[in-house]
Order: C-alpha cells, then sequence, then structure tokens
C-alpha cells in the first residue's frame, strides 16, 4: 500500500512522471565511481538521492539513478553530455548517460575530501530479484501461513527503484518525440502502475498525441484559439493509418534510441504493438497507441488494492501458485492470462457474504463530475475515484489464509460451463456466447476479458483449484494443530524450516523453470488409461503392445485417505458409465441390423 494517507491513482502516475522528469540513469563502472559522480554532477544541482542497480550480463554492468530537486537540473546534466567519438552512431539526447573516467587526479582527490556530506546510496543492487532458493527459505522460516502470504508479497513486489526505472523509460520514448509532437505522451498502465506487478514484470506504455485523457473539462472552458495548425489529412483508414504510425516509430526506436534493442513490430494483432527489450534497465516493453480503456483499468485495479491491505498479498500467492502448476504462461495463447486471473481474485472478494470489495456499479454510482471519463471511441471510464467519499468499509473479519482456502474452494465449484463473472455487478449472469470462460470487460462491456482460454485450459484450471483446496486444507488443519512447546517446540520449528509446509506444499514446482512446446502441441489432459490399472485394459484380449509392458502402471502414493477414496469412487463411476455407454452402443447397433434385415 501507500504510506500516509490513500493517495489517487492519477496523484500516484503525476508524481513519478515528476520523478522521471528529475532523474538521470548513469552508468558507471562500479558503485565505488559514486563518490566521483555525485561530486560531478552536483555542479548542476541538489542531488536529493542515488540508487545503484546492476544489469546482468556476461558481467554486471552497474548504473546509478541520480534524483535531482528539479526537472531543469536534471535537463541541465542532459544537456552537458557529450557524443560518444568512439562509436559511428548518431548521438541521442536521453536520460541515459556514461561516466567516462577523468582525465586527471584531481578528481580523484576531491572525491576523498567531501565523501564526509556525500548522501549514502538509497539502494545497492536495487533492482535485483530474490531467487526461488532464498524465497523458498524465507517462507519455510515464517511463523505460519499468514505471515507466508505476506512474506512472498513484500519480497516479489515491484519495488520503488523498479517504478522510477518504468517511468523513465516511458519518458526516453516522449522525449524522442518532443521535437515534432510537443504533446506526445507514453503513459504506463498495467502491472507497473496498478501495485499488482512483481519484479521484473514487463513495461505496457501507450503512446499519445494529444495532453487529454477523456477528463470532461470543470468550471469553464478556455476560449478556443483562432489560430489552428495546419495538419496533413490522412484518408486510409484508421487502423492501417496506425499501422503505418507504429512502424515509423517501431524504426524510430529501433535506430537511434539508446538501449533500445531487439524490437519486433506485431501489426497485424487486434491492438497493434511494438515490443522491445531496454538493456540499460533489463526491461521488456510493449508500446501501443490504442484507446486509454488499458490505463483506467489499471486505475481501477489500484483502487482495488487500496480498499483492503488484504487484496494483493491474496492475489500475489494466487498468481504463484498459477505460474507454478503451469495455468499462467508467459507466452500469449490460450492459456488464462494473469489479467483474467487477477479478475477471478477480485470478483471471488465482491461475492462473499461480507464483501471485502465493493462493485464496479457501486463505484460508478458514487462518481462526481470531476469523474467522468470517457474515451475519444466512446467507452465511458467514469467511476468514483476518491478512496475515501467512496465510504466502502469491509466487516469481513477472514484471514488471508482462510481467504486463499475459500477461493480455491468457491472457482472448484464454480460453473464456468453456463455462467459469466460480472465485476461491474458483482454476480454471475448468463453466459452470452460459448467461449470456454467469459469475464465480462469492466469497461468495455460487449467483451470477454477470458476469450482467449480454450476449453481444456478452463477444465485444468477446475481441476488445479480443486487439488489446491485437497493441499490447502490438510496444511491449514496440520498448523492448526496444537504445537509442541519448550524443546520439543523448537526441534519441531527446526524441522518446518528444513521441509516445505504451508504456501510451498501449494507451488508444486517453484524451482523448476516451465518448459512448455506451446506452439506445437495441445496440453494433454488426465488420460483416460492413467484412471485405470493397466492389466484392465490389455485384459481385452490384445496383448499389450511393447509402449504399454515398457511403462508398468505406476503405484500412486496418496496423501490423505479422503483423497484415495474420492479417486475409487471416481473410477467406480467411470466404469459403470462405459459399460452404459457400451450397452447402448450395443442395444442401437442390434436395432440397426433389425432394420437393414427388414
Amino acid at each position: 500500500g501507500t504510506g500516509t494517507g490513500r493517495r489517487g491513482y492519477e496523484e500516484v502516475v503525476a508524481e513519478q512522471q515528476s520523478l522521471a522528469r528529475r532523474s538521470i540513469v548513469v552508468q558507471v563502472s562500479s558503485e565505488k565511481s559514486y563518490p566521483e559522480l555525485y561530486n560531478y554532477c552536483s555542479r548542476f544541482g541538489a542531488i536529493l538521492g542515488a540508487h545503484h542497480y546492476c544489469v546482468r550480463q556476461e558481467e554486471a554492468l552497474h548504473y546509478v539513478l541520480l534524483e535531482f530537486a528539479q526537472p531543469e537540473e536534471a535537463a541541465a546534466a542532459i544537456g552537458c553530455g557529450v557524443g560518444n567519438g568512439d562509436l559511428s552512431g548518431v548521438p541521442v539526447r536521453s536520460p541515459f548517460l556514461w561516466f567516462r573516467a577523468a582525465g586527471g587526479k584531481r578528481s580523484a582527490k576531491l572525491a576523498t575530501s567531501s565523501a564526509a556530506d556525500l548522501p549514502p546510496l538509497q539502494a545497492l543492487d536495487g533492482n535485483r530479484q530474490l531467487e526461488s532458493r532464498q524465497l523458498q527459505d524465507l517462507l519455510r522460516g515464517a511463523a505460519g501461513i499468514e505471515e507466508q502470504v505476506q512474506l512472498l508479497h513484500e519480497h516479489t513486489r515491484l519495488n520503488g527503484l523498479g517504478v522510477r526505472l518504468r517511468f523513465l523509460a516511458a519518458l526516453q520514448v516522449e522525449q524522442a518525440l518532443a521535437g515534432m509532437f510537443p504533446a506526445a505522451r507514453a503513459l504506463p498502465f498495467g502491472s507497473s502502475v496498478n501495485g499488482f506487478g512483481r519484479m521484473g514484470c514487463d513495461l505496457d506504455l501507450i503512446l499519445r498525441f494529444d495532453s487529454d485523457t477523456g477528463g470532461g473539462q470543470v468550471g469553464e472552458a478556455p476560449e478556443p484559439s483562432r489560430l489552428v495548425y495546419h495538419t496533413k489529412e490522412n484518408l486510409s483508414n484508421g487502423r492501417s493509418q496506425t499501422q503505418r504510425h507504429m512502424e515509423f516509430f517501431g524504426d524510430m526506436l529501433h535506430l537511434f534510441l539508446p538501449g533500445v534493442c531487439h524490437v519486433r513490430r506485431i501489426l497485424q494483432a487486434r491492438v497493434p504493438i511494438i515490443k522491445y527489450h531496454h538493456e540499460h534497465l533489463h526491461l521488456e516493453v510493449d508500446l501501443s497507441m490504442s484507446n486509454l480503456t488499458g490505463f483506467y483499468m489499471s486505475e481501477l485495479l489500484y483502487m482495488f488494492g487500496e480498499l483492503d491491505p488484504r487484496v494483493r498479498p491474496l492475489t500475489f500467492s494466487i498468481r504463484r501458485w498459477a505460474q507454478s502448476c503451469g495455468l499462467t504462461n508467459p507466452s500469449p495463447g490460450r492459456w488464462i492470462s494473469n489479467f483474467s486471473l487477477t479478475c477471478l481474485v477480485m470478483f471471488f472478494l465482491q461475492q462473499l457474504r461480507q464483501p471485502i470489495l465493493p462493485t464496479i456499479g457501486a463505484l460508478t454510482k458514487a462518481a462526481q463530475p470531476s469523474d467522468a471519463r470517457v474515451t475519444e471511441d466512446g467507452i465511458n471510464c467514469t467511476f468514483g475515484r476518491d478512496l475515501e467519499r467512496i465510504g466502502f468499509r469491509s466487516r469481513n473479519q477472514s484471514s488471508l489464509s482462510e481467504l486463499l482456502l475459500q477461493f480455491f474452494e468457491f472457482y472448484s465449484q464454480f460453473d464456468f460451463h453456463n455462467r459469466a463473472i460480472s465485476l461491474n455487478e458483482g454476480r454471475t449472469l448468463q453466459k452470452p456466447d460459448h467461449s470456454a470462460m467469459y469475464i465480462v470487460n469492466p469497461l468495455e462491456q460487449l467483451l470477454n476479458v477470458s476469450k482467449n482460454v480454450s476449453m481444456e485450459e478452463c477444465e485444468r484450471l477446475r481441476i488445479e483449484v480443486r487439488n489446491a483446496a485437497w493441499v490447502l486444507e490438510s496444511e491449514v488443519e496440520s498448523a492448526a494443530l496444537p504445537g509442541a512447546s519448550g524443546e520439543d517446540g523448537e526441534a519441531e520449528r527446526q524441522e518446518r524450516q528444513e521441509h516445505s509446509w504451508g504456501l510451498l506444499n501449494l507451488f508444486k514446482h517453484p524451482e523448476k523453470p516451465l518448459i512448455r512446446p506451446n506452439m506445437f502441441f495441445k496440453p494433454r489432459m488426465v488420460e483416460v488409461s492413467d484412471l485405470f490399472e493397466q492389466k484392465e485394459l490389455s485384459a481385452g484380449g490384445q496383448a499389450a503392445g511393447p509402449s504399454t509392458t515398457s511403462t508398468a502402471s505406476p503405484t500412486i502414493s496418496y496423501k490423505s485417505s479422503s483423497v484415495r477414496q474420492q479417486v475409487q469412487s471416481i473410477k467406480a463411476a467411470t466404469r459403470s458409465e462405459l459399460k452404459q455407454v457400451r450397452g447402448s452402443a450395443v442395444q442401437g447397433s442390434a436395432k440397426s441390423n433389425r432394420r437393414s434385415s427388414r
């Protein structure tokens, strides 16, 4: 959450944009160069803070982000930059610089003399992600599942430096276009700004060429100017025009912007985007020229996260679980996206007997005239934006571990086949089409957020939430057992630190990266043959082939007797159904034989 008082989304975005305009990023030989860099750059203005981070390639590259008191001071530092005579490229003015070695010895002496009043680095290696082994150890040492959920959130969420660097990447694009398009803005949206981002998440940017964010005029509108820009009329349709513009910006990024590499233009997608990697930030960026609905959707999620302190930690644990069992995937495809999964969490929190989140409809009712927002293509994104005035207070006292279990239980019973999910109304609706999963897009209500999800993936979600509910239930039960005291209690705690428990048993393979041949094969559902013993299958008179004999039936060990009983009853029910199917098939063929003999 935020510090004292809850700040609005637009306030947070404006603050980060202002920080970016007051900052520069300088590549240095190591963090030991900081005193010299500080002394050199102090000539441009007052330095309020400095953060060190690394980008690890073959070797670690070191960078320091310097924050000045005023944007003019940062601009003066950038303006003082010079071209690199050793390289043949075109020098580009940008907030990304490098600090070359001084010619004489004088500067080194100067650096040591003023070391006493040097403010310390606010971060050292500040964008380093926790390795999964360290995270496991951290979670093993927690007092309970509740603390595990909190720790996972605290140690994997996008930190302040990560947010700053993403806004600098946006500013770099803006400044590159500023000569011809002074009103151009690159607006970050998605996980970088909605408070649900984790360390290393991609940056989504919307490129806009007007300063209008769709807000209605409050108060008196200024008199329109009588001087109008000459504008080149474009007679092609809007989509091909956007694609042509995107192609041009893609070329510009690729040819001139320092740090930008691996530029890919994906112009045939529903929303054409340019993807690129920023090597000075170790960051993947997606740039689009779409409408502002993504920006406002990020605002809705930001508000949900601010309304209750349990929302973000719970979402982080559920996302981590989905990632560990392969339900989500970094590449787009037929699996559930992180955004759809987050919508499932928000809906779950809305429909509780004592809701933890209000419906979007309730937020819309709380809107004031100043909250009006309509995109240029007429999509209404108006909802109450003042968290204090909305006045929603939840009376729900459930702990994070209880909510986590309730989430898995809720979706293991959910009728995805017939029901659609509406966050606007906080209830399910009749499904308007045959998509496997239907989540009404909160802002463009004729669209389905999860249209991409296939029938197999939806079924796999149901299987995985059911499994998770079983695992977590036994974990919660064992955590609730009265613990031993004294030396025995200490030994028990020691043993817990050496073994996986709680959340770690939910994240099946946190240390193994997910390898999925996503382009070539469908993910295999549970094979019917896996439910039966080998001998039953080969008992039909045919000898089992070499492939079946080589893989003898594995002995399955069950975590609890109740699971074994459930599996046995599923097998029994399936056998009887198969018999009925065979019986009806035999009867049907007998009837048709009789008809043909007549």
